[in-house]
């Protein structure tokens, strides 16, 4: 489903003031609900299966010494602010904006989110220092979905 075809859905919610909208084709499934005077959008991507992972190696000496990891429920998640494409870099061939162990603060662009056509810049809007990236470059992120988690000690 091509944007000009989402944007009239969504002029013709407003016209007939529709609360929610939802559609689902093969490859698409897509869902609109006024809350306000702005309607949101949620979509989701195909599903595909992910390939079965390799065993982890067995740790090394230097990583048992290393000081273990802080559990992830004391993590702060980063989520998504918005429905889009996740891009961790400016473009394909620039480096990654955060990488785990990067410290961030407040201000800090941790990422892009493309959404309509449009480049979000990405703030961490908390600081601390990356412990996990939870989403693959290039794929659909959900409004609200973890996307990073931060060790604010």
């Amino acid at each position: 489903m091509d944007m000009d075809r989402i944007k009239t859905v969504i002029d013709l919610m407003r016209e007939h003031e529709l609360s929610e909208f939802s559609i689902e084709e093969p490859d698409l499934k897509l869902t609109l609900k006024r809350g306000g005077a702005q309607p949101a959008m949620m979509m989701a991507a195909p599903q595909m299966m992910a390939p079965a992972a390799a065993p982890a190696p067995a740790p090394t000496a230097a990583a048992a010494a290393a000081p273990a990891p802080a559990p992830e429920d004391e993590l702060t998640p980063i989520p998504s602010p918005l429905v889009g494409t996740f891009y961790r870099a400016g473009s394909p061939d620039a480096d990654p904006f955060v990488s785990v162990g990067s410290r961030v603060g407040k201000d800090t662009v941790v990422c892009i989110i493309e959404a309509m056509k449009v480049m979000n810049e990405i703030k961490a809007e908390t600081s601390g220092v990356v412990k996990k990236i939870l989403v693959e470059n290039a794929t659909a992120v959900q409004f609200g979905q973890p996307m990073f988690l931060i060790d604010k000690g």
